[in-house]
């Protein structure tokens, strides 16, 4: 077995991309200066904080002269809920293709004018195909970025608390004798139940996907093993918990390393935070751009996506926020320290201990969603 040694972000190449700083706030453009403008020349995306660059937003208005209305939300599970309910005001949203799958049985989503869509040949046929298994034909969306689920740490108080501390495994987050070391610095995990649970599963040796009720059992026995270690799930709070040094371990997403350790370094504070992929194997995500089935423009929503898909575009917003993505033509702009760091493009040997997020049945869902709340609530 190859144990991938943990990957370090190098301060002066992230300072000089990421000088200025990345709040959710600053994500925010008003649909018009010193008044409301019409609606047809507005969009209104649903995303992530921090998952498309104040930059490359203001690229886009100033070629397309549509504005952008950014909203945020804090788990995919508010944004199936907003999308299953109807009338989120929404044009474009970034569901993971796991979340995309389900939105797309509801008919939730509306398929994709591709005539709209001129720069979609520079997207990658490998990535198109994996996301096909969630959306058959490539009808209903278009990859943004894709990353790992791994382990996100502050190098100095993790090594103060545990030398030698396996951070390129996760025993450091599942094995009650380790966490227990760091509960006092601050341990945090996604909430993102599925992704989470199925990591688990992989951990102990099973499929990450089984519909057995006694496999997701042993799932929760394991997760309720060192919850009492556990600081919160909040998943908005952990890049500033990192960068802050309120948190020194978490079971989070690759990119909000990099922007984690950037912010410290604006900060001035000191800090370092690293990322590593478990040596067991974890989850690779991909997300979708899609359109809402009622959304109030989706002529804009399909100018905003094909503009997503320009080569420097797309480069832009992995260069800033260290997840790859799925354009093919973009790579080429994608700066060197990023195209070559392994926790960012994993290497083949890693690459094939990685497995993708595969939807589950109904039966498998409602079991998983309850062991989770018990999970988390400790009931």
């Amino acid at each position: 077995m190859n144990i991938h040694t943990p990957g370090r972000f190098r301060p002066a190449t992230l300072c000089a991309r990421l000088a200025h700083g990345l709040t959710a706030s600053a994500c925010i453009f008003l649909s018009a200066i010193g008044g409301a403008a019409s609606q047809d020349r507005t969009v209104t995306i649903a995303a992530w904080a921090d998952y498309i660059p104040p930059e490359v937003i203001s690229g886009f208005e100033a070629k397309t002269g549509i504005d952008v209305v950014y909203d945020t939300f804090d788990s995919l599970e508010i944004l199936e809920t907003k999308l299953l309910t109807g009338g989120s005001g929404y044009d474009l949203v970034l569901p993971s293709a796991l979340v995309a799958n389900r939105l797309i049985q509801a008919g939730a989503l509306q398929k994709l004018d591709r005539e709209k869509l001129g720069n979609h040949a520079n997207l990658d046929p490998d990535i198109l195909a994996f996301l096909a298994k969630h959306d058959e034909g490539n009808r209903y969306g278009v990859p943004y970025l894709w990353g790992t689920t791994g382990i996100l740490y502050n190098p100095a108080l993790v090594s103060d608390r545990l030398e030698n501390a396996p951070v390129g495994s996760l025993d450091v987050l599942f094995d009650p004798a380790i966490a227990a070391h760091f509960a006092d610095c601050g341990i945090a995990m996604i909430d993102s139940p599925e992704e989470v649970v199925a990591i688990a599963l992989n951990y102990l040796g099973l499929d990450p996907f089984t519909d057995s009720a006694a496999d997701l059992e042993k799932a929760e026995a394991l997760l309720t093993s060192v919850r009492p270690y556990i600081r919160h799930f909040r998943t908005g709070a952990l890049i500033n918990g990192l960068a802050d040094g309120d948190l020194c371990l978490v079971l989070g997403w690759s990119g909000d390393a990099g922007l984690a350790h950037a912010r410290a370094l604006e900060a001035g504070n000191g800090i370092e935070v690293a990322y590593s992929i478990p040596q067991e194997g974890t989850e690779v995500f991909f997300d979708f751009l899609s359109i809402p089935v009622d959304a109030p423009n989706p002529e804009n929503a399909h100018a905003f996506m094909n503009y997503m898909m320009e080569p420097a575009a797309i480069a832009e917003v992995t260069n800033q926020y260290f997840y790859p993505n799925g354009n093919k033509a973009a790579f080429e702009y994608v700066a060197e320290e990023v195209k070559n760091d392994p926790n960012v493009y994993p290497p083949e040997d890693l690459m094939d201990k990685l497995f993708p997020n595969l939807p589950r049945d109904h039966r498998t869902l409602r079991l998983l969603t309850r062991s989770w709340t018990r999970f988390k609530t400790g009931s």
